[in-house]
């Protein structure tokens, strides 16, 4: 499984043209291998961009979200576990969402794929992919 990090879902509806060729190869793959997963966080930074009007989407947040989920993406659930796991993430800065994130994915096993700094720079046994190559 590979997880896209909340900016990456964003590009590959919106500006696909944002993503690198080894990160789309990597997304495409999945869609029919492994499976690809975004935190459910991701979706509530979506919707409070869009409320905020630092985004525009097609449609509402919710129409958005259901779309993604027919059409294969995996919604990955925050439960307390997750939450606490988390938290308990060394060296990793502060953000909330971004600690989620990367809590799901080191839970799967999976593969993040991100453009983010600072989840890039790192230092943990997560398997990551920068989003822009």
């Amino acid at each position: 499984m590979i997880v896209l990090d909340t900016h990456v879902l964003v590009w590959c509806s919106l500006a696909p043209e944002r993503l690198g060729s080894e990160a789309r190869a990597l997304i495409q793959g999945a869609w029919s291998d492994q499976g690809v997963g975004v935190s459910a966080i991701s979706f509530w930074e979506v919707a409070m961009l869009q409320r905020r009007g630092r985004l525009s989407l097609p449609s509402s947040a919710l129409e958005w979200r259901r779309s993604w989920l027919e059409g294969g993406l995996e919604e990955l659930a925050l439960d307390g576990d997750l939450a606490i796991s988390g938290a308990e993430l060394d060296g990793l800065h502060a953000d909330p969402a971004d600690r989620w994130i990367a809590a799901a994915a080191l839970q799967c096993g999976a593969v993040l794929i991100t453009a983010d700094a600072q989840l890039l720079a790192w230092q943990a046994p997560l398997q990551r992919q920068d989003a822009r190559l």
